[in-house]
């Protein structure tokens, strides 16, 4: 079997993991004490570079990078995010950590409050993004009961200059200028929570994912919803009929195949439990026409481990690696595309965000 790596940031530090010849082992926690709240695994150079944002009760929020697999960790110097001083506002933490998909150097980072940022030198330092920014719509963005946090960041290979942004409570929001101008992007995608059910922002957007073969294709997890859209966000369609529950906050898309998507629902916004308190992965393989539950291996009691908008990825392995961690501090792999799983990991700290990729 492949090599992979496997991070899990939690709320009390960073756990890795590593596969080799079918086995895993962990090495003791990272970051001890510290959020870890995202991280990517950046596999675009010859030696890969992990990207951590944690935050210390004590010294805040800080952006970490490593490139020798979690061995050693620097933190530059400066802060590597900071609002500057005219904007008024302080950094809280930072949610999402983005290797731009055609830009080899360029990184993005996603902020509460919720601004885009973005570094030419592999995540060392970052630059606020401020069109967005100063969008003409920030002052009536509404934070969602987990702060206003920007927690989604998407990127073309076809194109540099596109980039998708997703906030809760804002909705979604395209560029296509690299981040000069900004256009909110929510036909079809509703807000039961607002008097106007379909504004043009407003929507509490849980995550956003891109089809690995028609990257035209995204897969939206709303409060309330699962859409899809056909033309990169310009309108979306609902595809949530034959889930048990259309809430839930993680969506992943499978890496190498059309179609293929994965949901973890969630009874409703008032009972954050598995739907029908049961521990189910969701996949769609025909983007959103059905939808099978995924159950092989999992618990198959009552279950209360709700799954996080960053805590359910795949690595780029053919058949596909699929990962979910909870809030009871376990962690599940399938190496078949979610067919079957396994227990990685249990009595973790509260499970936040996972990464994984194959590596060479």
């Amino acid at each position: 079997m492949t090599d992979v790596l496997l991070t899990v940031g939690t709320r009390k530090g960073l756990f890795i993991g590593r596969r080799r010849s079918g086995t895993w082992e962990f090495e003791d926690p990272h970051f001890n004490a510290q959020a870890i709240y995202s991280v990517a695994i950046d596999t675009r150079s010859d030696t890969p570079r992990l990207l951590v944002g944690g935050d210390s009760a004590h010294w805040g929020p800080s952006v970490f990078h490593s490139d020798d697999l979690g061995a050693s960790w620097q933190e530059p110097a400066a802060p590597a995010v900071k609002f500057p001083k005219d904007t008024g506002a302080s950094l809280e933490r930072v949610w999402q950590l983005h290797p731009a998909a055609a830009e080899p150097d360029v990184v993005y980072a996603g902020t509460e409050p919720a601004a885009l940022y973005r570094s030419e030198d592999r995540g060392e330092s970052f630059e606020l993004v401020r069109p967005l920014w100063e969008h003409p719509t920030r002052s009536r963005w509404v934070p969602g009961g987990g702060g206003e946090g920007l927690h989604t960041i998407l990127t073309d290979t076809r194109d540099p200059e596109s980039v998708t942004v997703a906030v809760s409570t804002a909705g979604v929001f395209r560029s296509a200028d690299g981040g000069a101008s900004w256009k909110p992007s929510n036909s079809g995608v509703s807000a039961v929570f607002l008097p106007d059910p379909n504004p043009e922002f407003g929507q509490c957007v849980h995550k956003v994912a891109r089809d690995s073969v028609n990257p035209d294709r995204l897969y939206l997890q709303n409060h309330w919803g699962v859409f899809r859209s056909d033309d990169a966000g310009g309108s979306w369609s609902d595809i949530g009929k034959g889930l048990p529950s259309d809430f839930g906050f993680a969506a992943v898309s499978h890496p190498n195949r059309a179609d293929t998507a994965y949901v973890f629902p969630i009874n409703a916004d008032a009972d954050r439990v598995p739907a029908e308190r049961r521990c189910r992965v969701f996949r769609t393989s025909d983007a959103g026409e059905t939808w099978e539950p995924l159950t092989v291996g999992l618990p198959e009691g009552d279950h209360y481990g709700t799954v996080l908008r960053d805590a359910m990825c795949a690595d780029d392995a053919d058949p596909a690696g699929i990962y979910f961690g909870n809030r009871n501090g376990e962690v599940y792999a399938s190496a078949d595309d979610g067919d079957s799983w396994q227990q990685l990991a249990t009595h973790l700290p509260d499970v936040l965000c996972v990464r994984a990729a194959v590596l060479a």
